[in-house]
């Protein structure tokens, strides 16, 4: 359902009855975060379980062989090999080679996929898809009829276990069909937030009876956008309009491993150019203080050269330090470990990290 300008979820009514801050996002009505408060809900996704109302995303369903459909010439990683009942993430590129959107590909049967898209790009992907399969492909775009529940956290799994029978058998990145509260459903052993977790994909109209079952445990907390941000940046996974965009390639933001350029795909003669000459490349560094470095902060060198932008910053409740991501310049190929953020009259110390910032999460337990 939608109010005015901005969509809202099924669970809508259900956020607002716990006190949640509705916000927009992506062109919807979010709940970004509870009465609790974020460090809270980031407590409750590192060390117990949390549940998300992430039904904003957009889910397409094709139907065709991997290679004749046109599907596997859209997106960077090659599904033709992709085992039936597995996930796989990757991007869809335009013809410079820039992100259109990141994605996730499910092989549903030999000739059925589910793909997964982001909110604020449903409607350009959609178009995308529908322009560059093949002729005749069956294509649906069930993003509104849709929910995704997603419970994560180190306790997800004990959470779930008797609602859902059989998930301790999902490895990472892999789904089943599950009879859910009477309905047949996907619940995939994937999220992103860094820790052990699964997201359900139920039908749009049955999705509050499901929220409210799995918060009838008191093991589980709601959790919003803001914490969701602050997760992913810990574990440094990409958003797309910060770490990706049209203009960015994937290479360009540190996601080569998930480009195969084994095979063909839409943008990628542009791609082979562009790595080559890179217009940037992503750093990820740690302040030296609590201070949260924020996007658009200029990153400066000691000497005071400016070399790039942050596209993404937070505090990290696990590390009790400022995280940030960011973008310099091609030019600046050496090593760059002493760096400055911030604003001008507000310069802040950080060395650059490898990633992930947060290294002990459950993902794989």
């Amino acid at each position: 359902m939608s109010t005015g300008s901005l969509h809202r979820t099924s669970l809508y009514d259900a956020h607002v009855a716990l006190g949640a801050k509705m916000v927009p996002f992506a062109g919807w009505d979010m709940a970004l975060q509870y009465p609790a408060g974020i460090l809270k809900e980031h407590e409750a996704n590192r060390k117990g379980c949390s549940i998300f109302d992430c039904s904003h995303m957009g889910e397409f369903l094709i139907e065709g062989d991997a290679v004749a459909s046109g599907l596997d010439r859209i997106v960077t990683q090659s599904i033709v090999d992709q085992p039936v009942g597995t996930c796989r993430y990757g991007m869809a590129l335009n013809d410079a080679g820039g992100t259109i959107d990141d994605l996730i590909v499910y092989r549903l049967s030999s000739e059925k996929w589910m793909v997964v898209v982001n909110a604020s790009n449903i409607d350009k992907d959609a178009a995308h898809f529908r322009r560059s399969l093949a002729s005749g492909v069956m294509f649906k775009d069930v993003s509104f009829q849709t929910a995704k529940l997603d419970v994560q956290g180190p306790l997800s799994r004990d959470v779930l276990k008797a609602l859902v029978p059989g998930i301790e058998k999902l490895d990472h990145y892999t789904f089943g069909i599950f009879c859910v509260l009477g309905e047949d459903v996907i619940v995939s052993r994937t999220g992103y937030t860094g820790e052990l977790g699964y997201e359900i994909y139920y039908p749009w109209d049955k999705a509050e009876k499901l929220w409210n079952v799995v918060m009838d445990d008191k093991r589980v907390y709601p959790t919003g956008l803001g914490v969701r941000d602050v997760l992913r940046i810990e574990v440094c996974y990409p958003l797309y309009g910060h770490e990706l965009s049209e203009a960015i390639t994937p290479v360009e933001a540190g996601l080569k491993r998930f480009v195969d350029m084994n095979k063909i795909f839409i943008g990628k003669e542009a791609l082979v150019v562009r790595q080559q000459v890179p217009s940037r490349r992503i750093i990820h560094f740690i302040s030296d203080s609590r201070r949260a470095p924020r996007q658009g902060h200029q990153i400066s060198l000691n000497d005071g050269t400016v070399v790039g932008e942050v596209v993404s910053g937070t505090f990290s409740p696990a590390l009790g330090l400022g995280v940030g991501i960011g973008f310099i310049k091609k030019e600046f190929t050496g090593t760059v470990k002493d760096i400055i953020f911030g604003e001008e009259k507000l310069r802040l110390g950080a060395q650059t990290a490898a990633r992930p910032f947060y290294k002990t999460g459950s993902l794989k337990n």
